[in-house]
């Protein structure tokens, strides 16, 4: 007759086997110094694993954002946002409701180019002010309005609400561009992570359904595959913040088809006819690789793109300027192709 194995040897047994396969896991690259000092600030806020939550609890978790702040409390530095941008709140009409939409302007005299931008957060969590960082640097490097939306968020909201929201917005905006101090001529769209997703999706809705195009499309790190045994999964499958778990976890909340551009833009058949394109990628990022391939895409469509990857940051780095040197340079990247673009259509 069999002994029985007392349970708690047997989840011992568990962890260890749990513990030696997490550690001969791909370990991602190394994050430079100063990447190093957010991460290890965000890491002593104590947050949970997102994927082992639900997502009321998920939106609890102290985001990068409150790590970027301690850091600069550290370094005896105010959190406060930088002067010459101003911010208002508004409403935009959507299917079943409306959304908020914040609209940071920077000083001087208008009409200025304006930018719908979408905040990250995988569909799921976050929200503008916890990104706000982004916007007001852009509205301030490029002299241009950034209009960021506040869209509707799953699983209480599953796709195709967040896409049609996002593209509610940029229709708003352009019918509201003149009274926002913005020139309707000049659009953009941007954002970052679920938040380039929308942007690169919004683009594409504009070409499919003949309405005026986004001047330019500002991608960072963007959403666009559902392949997470690409390089860079494989890679920064224990990455953070950002880790493939994570990424599962989002997907399934989102509930978007697979086979639907308009959840996955790299499932177009085509990507012909959109607007130029500027894709910012981190190298300790599990979207890494797709990015590149969505650059690929582009111009092997036709589409301009300037693509740039930085090298010992992680996701979510563009934004964190404040402190680090090399999202100042991202932030700075973009900003410059944004005004390059706006300068063209002048």
């Amino acid at each position: 007759m069999k002994k029985a194995i007392p349970l708690a040897l047997t989840a011992v047994a568990a962890a260890l086997v749990w513990n030696a396969a997490k550690a001969q896991s791909p370990q991602p690259p190394k994050a430079d110094a100063d990447m190093q000092k957010v991460l290890d600030a965000h890491a002593s806020l104590d947050p949970k694993p997102i994927e082992t939550l639900t997502p009321a609890a998920a939106r609890k978790q102290p985001p990068p954002a409150d790590a970027v702040k301690k850091v600069l409390t550290e370094m005896g530095k105010s959190g406060a946002p930088e002067p010459g941008v101003t911010k208002k709140t508004m409403a935009v009409p959507v299917k079943g409701g409306s959304v908020p939409v914040h609209i940071f302007t920077p000083e001087g005299s208008g009409p200025f180019p304006v930018m719908v931008y979408f905040h990250g957060g995988g569909f799921v969590i976050a929200d503008t002010e916890v990104y706000e960082a982004s916007p007001r640097a852009l509205a301030k490097m490029a002299k241009a309005i950034m209009v960021s939306v506040d869209y509707r968020q799953a699983p209480e909201h599953r796709f195709p609400t967040a896409p049609e929201d996002a593209y509610a917005a940029y229709l708003w905006t352009i019918e509201h561009a003149r009274e926002l101090g913005g020139d309707p001529a000049r659009i953009a769209v941007g954002g970052e992570s679920a938040g380039g997703n929308l942007a690169a999706v919004v683009s594409m809705m504009a070409r499919d359904r003949k309405a005026q195009l986004p001047l330019h499309q500002l991608l960072v790190y963007p959403v666009v595959n559902d392949d997470m045994n690409n390089a860079s999964y494989k890679r920064n499958a224990n990455a953070k913040p950002l880790n493939k778990a994570m990424m599962g976890w989002f997907f399934k909340h989102y509930g978007g088809d697979p086979t639907n551009p308009y959840a996955l833009p790299m499932k177009a058949a085509s990507l012909k006819g959109l607007p130029p394109a500027t894709i910012v990628a981190a190298e300790i990022d599990p979207l890494l690789t797709e990015g590149k391939q969505y650059a690929d895409k582009l111009k092997k469509d036709g589409v301009q793109v300037d693509y740039r990857a930085w090298s010992g940051v992680t996701h979510e780095f563009f934004g964190m300027g404040a402190v680090l040197p090399k999202a100042k340079q991202a932030e700075q990247y973009a900003a410059d192709a944004l005004m390059k673009a706006f300068a063209a259509r002048k």
